[in-house]
């Protein structure tokens, strides 16, 4: 069942995605060449602390880390290790909080130190989509709106949307109704009412869409080893549009 957030739900929600950001963007610009990923996580793990808050991801379905980290030809949940990271490498970021009861979720790709211009281009495309997506986000609209948006505008540049892994509902929990995929399946497609906080999350291949998961049970990789990338932002459907939770301040 699709949940429609009352003004005191979406006043929280505002808080949850504020936090959010902000842990990211402090998380991204953490990021350099040298480090591993679990001082990234740990780094992450203590910022969001400081916000006193708690991870939306760690113990999810006994999900181990405090964000995900992705790296590369990885497109989703990579899992905090001894990976270190090198320049030129693209960094995926997921961060989860929770904040009195409710979350705010977002993502973004980020460069460690530089990268190609084709990993750059890769990155600009996925971020432009997102908000191709959101534009498409109000109420009236339809959940394949914003799918069509996205898959159009990443396809037109030569890449590729994962299929096995789409957005989604948020709000007291991670994971809500309804779907939200970066294409357009084809589907029954729920219409978009004004209360509605939705995450919105392109994750897209340079390559080939093809995913599979390797064997630690949760990190997601590209097939044909290209480079993936991956934004995300919650945001509130109203009937003049969206309001990006998520967004920098």
């Amino acid at each position: 069942m699709i949940s429609l957030k009352n003004e005191r739900e979406i006043a929280a929600m505002r808080e949850a995605g504020r936090v959010a950001r902000l842990v990211l963007d402090e998380v991204g610009s953490f990021v350099q060449p040298g480090m591993t990923t679990l001082d990234i996580d740990q780094f992450a793990a203590e910022r969001i602390r400081k916000q006193g808050a708690r991870s939306a991801f760690l113990g999810y379905r006994r999900y181990p880390c405090n964000i995900c980290i992705s790296v590369n030809d990885e497109v989703v949940h990579g899992l905090a290790g001894k990976r270190r990271i090198l320049f030129g490498d693209i960094v995926s970021l997921d961060v989860g909080v929770y904040v009195n009861g409710f979350v705010g979720d977002t993502a973004k790709t980020v460069a460690a130190g530089g990268c190609s211009l084709e990993a750059q281009r890769l990155m600009d495309v996925t971020e432009r989509s997102l908000h191709e997506g959101i534009a498409q986000a109000k109420a009236g609209n339809r959940v394949s709106d914003i799918s069509r948006a996205v898959q159009e505008c990443v396809e037109s540049c030569g890449f590729s949307v994962v299929r096995e892994f789409v957005g989604h509902g948020v709000g007291r929990s991670v994971h809500e109704e309804p779907q939200v995929p970066n294409y357009v399946d084809g589907k029954p497609s729920p219409k978009l009412r004004s209360g509605m906080t939705i995450a919105i999350e392109p994750m897209v291949n340079a390559g080939r869409p093809q995913v599979e998961m390797l064997n630690d049970g949760w990190t997601v990789v590209t097939k044909d080893g290209g480079l993936s990338a991956h934004f995300e932002h919650t945001v509130l459907i109203t009937s003049s549009g969206a309001e990006i939770l998520t967004c920098r301040a």
